[in-house]
């Protein structure tokens, strides 16, 4: 399927504005933040936040400008950014990494990444679970052998971990 064939999930001008609508924000609690820091120029030299300040005024500028020239060019509403097919192979890819981001705090660094390796194989690589499993859990050993042992670098750990006494 050609992408002008294909349904459009936002268009150029939508995520534009999104995305300048996002970077303001980032950059006006910069600028929020510096100034609560003190973002003046004292007797001793530059405050704290001064240079901060300044680094998120430019960035509050640039996204506004960003932000008319993607109201003012109408063109870009016509133009699709991403289709729905894109869009959904996108989120067979994100939604699963926010999930084992999020079970890395519950679960610790080794367990969430056997299950997230696991899910991928299973999922989209459509491999049997007798490859499955030695495949996921080896890598995670590997994992747990390369940095906490050789490299000494602890990762977060969860209640597996706790139990077999590796904390």
């Amino acid at each position: 399927m050609e992408k002008e064939k294909q349904r459009s999930a936002a268009s150029v001008r939508a995520v534009e504005i999104g995305v300048a609508a996002v970077v303001f924000l980032f950059g006006a609690v910069v600028v929020f933040d510096s100034h609560r820091v003190g973002a003046r120029w004292g007797d001793d030299g530059p405050q704290a936040g001064y240079f901060p300040f300044y680094v998120g005024l430019l960035i509050c500028l640039s996204s506004a400008a960003v932000l008319a020239s993607a109201l003012r060019n109408t063109a870009l509403a016509a133009e699709s950014f991403v289709s729905r097919e894109e869009l959904k192979m996108i989120l067979t890819v994100l939604v699963p990494t926010v999930v084992y981001v999020a079970l890395i705090a519950f679960l610790g660094f080794y367990v969430a990444s056997t299950i997230y390796i696991a899910y991928f194989m299973w999922r989209l690589g459509k491999y049997a679970w007798v490859k499955i499993a030695p495949i996921s859990i080896g890598v995670s050993v590997a994992f747990f052998l390369i940095f906490e042992i050789w490299f000494a670098v602890p990762l977060p750990k969860g209640p597996l971990e706790a139990a077999l006494g590796l904390n």
